[in-house]
């Protein structure tokens, strides 16, 4: 009789431990999609005729990738969209990703929605670390710029320019550009926990945070032939 009781209780406790680990697994696997995303934009940007120049790229110590930022709006725009940052270590390796979210509003005549893939490339390091310590915000914390080579027709031409953010994007929308001062930038815990198995901080997950992805690995690749 026991048994009998025991029995069914096991299975349901059963079944519940393999729809948490289902959805754990779902969910990890949604954040390698955002890796895999962001590797697609990095060697889209390669493969233009007009990329990031290799120049700015030997000097970085930072990127942010966000695949798909949604800007939309008439008069007020807002934006939204999920990302990775990314850090040159000292030995010139790059670190894992941090899976971070961009946020903001800018006020002036636009209509549409669209959808962009946005590259951030920081010129110091200690910029993205600090990102751990709270959201900064482009144009406020930290000063940004359209890339010396890009699809803005404000683009700068002088990579050695001291803006510490340089922007870069495609679009198929209604825009011509897009306005990222106001725009915050900040970690996406839930993500990083989901991803790692942990609650890391953002500086921990650069410098020494381990991780078998096979997306992780083909990240970095994709960035040390840019």
């Amino acid at each position: 009789m026991k048994i009998a009781k025991i029995i069914p209780a096991f299975i349901m406790l059963a079944g519940l431990v393999l729809v948490f680990t289902n959805a754990n697994c779902q969910d990890k696997q949604k954040e390698e999609e955002k890796i895999d995303a962001s590797i697609k934009v990095l060697k889209d940007f390669s493969q233009m005729k007009e990329s990031i120049p290799k120049e700015l790229m030997q000097i970085t110590e930072g990127i942010i990738v966000v695949p798909k930022l949604i800007n939309a709006g008439f008069v007020v725009g807002g934006k939204r969209g999920k990302g990775i940052a990314i850090v040159k270590l000292e030995d010139g390796t790059w670190s894992n990703p941090v899976f971070v979210t961009i946020t903001g509003g800018s006020v002036g005549f636009q209509a549409g929605v669209q959808a962009v893939d946005l590259v951030l490339v920081f010129k110091n390091r200690e910029t993205l670390e600090d990102i751990g310590n709270g959201s900064f915000t482009l144009g406020g914390d930290v000063s940004v710029t359209a890339g010396p080579v890009g699809r803005s027709s404000t683009a700068s031409t002088d990579y050695k320019l001291e803006a510490e953010v340089y922007s870069y994007s495609r679009s198929k929308g209604l825009f011509a550009g897009i306005s990222l001062g106001g725009s915050a930038i900040s970690i996406d815990k839930n993500a990083n926990k989901v991803f790692y198995g942990n609650e890391a901080d953002a500086e921990t997950i650069f410098s020494d945070t381990p991780s078998s992805a096979e997306a992780v690995e083909q990240l970095k690749n994709v960035l040390k032939e840019m």
